[in-house]
């Protein structure tokens, strides 16, 4: 019998960075009732959720690594809070070009290598984000929490030296494995 999983492909960014946006995480669970940003540690989509079968892993990791390895780290920038109401706040990410030539790349190499294919994702325009409230956070708690954090400011800078691949385990997120981007020459 094979079973599947539920993985998604993200950058993470430095562990103080994942420290600050926990702390903002847990801002919005005690004073607006919204937890469910928790299920995760704080990522950069690139490939949204999808089912793997186990026996095909081997297949899934080679692939993720081919690509990192073909393909330099990337400085990211994080610059204030963004929102597509009425549920989800996030932490700003510049949609930069080399981010979003990282994402391209990589959305196509998926696609060609091992026939892993998001319609959504290939329709729509890549709005890179790191999610601090969604789902359950209300409409009405959205409002405020969205007044409070609009002008609120927040700069960072990191490298994006790794593909992190994340597998669903029940309940929340966690991290499979981490696949290495090429340093610069």
């Amino acid at each position: 019998m094979n079973t599947e999983s539920l993985f998604f492909i993200a950058l993470l960014p430095t562990l103080e960075i994942q420290q600050y946006a926990n702390e903002v995480k847990s801002y919005f669970d005690q004073h607006y009732a919204s937890r469910h940003a928790f299920k995760s540690p704080p990522h950069i989509t690139l490939q949204p959720p999808f089912r793997w079968q186990h026996d095909r892993f081997p297949i899934l990791n080679e692939s993720i690594a081919t690509f990192g390895r073909s393909h330099a780290a990337i400085p990211i920038t994080l610059n204030g809070f963004g929102a597509f109401p009425p549920r989800v706040i996030y932490i700003n990410v510049e949609r930069t070009e080399a981010l979003r030539t990282l994402h391209r790349e990589f959305i196509e190499h998926l696609e060609t290598s091992i026939a892993l294919v998001d319609p959504k994702e290939k329709s729509r325009p890549y709005a890179p984000h790191m999610t601090v409230a969604f789902r359950d956070l209300t409409k009405q708690n959205f409002k405020l929490a969205w007044q409070e954090f609009k002008e609120r400011s927040l700069h960072f800078e990191f490298t994006a030296s790794h593909l992190t691949l994340l597998k669903h385990e029940g309940q929340r997120w966690q991290i499979h494995a981490k696949y290495p981007l090429k340093e610069e020459e």
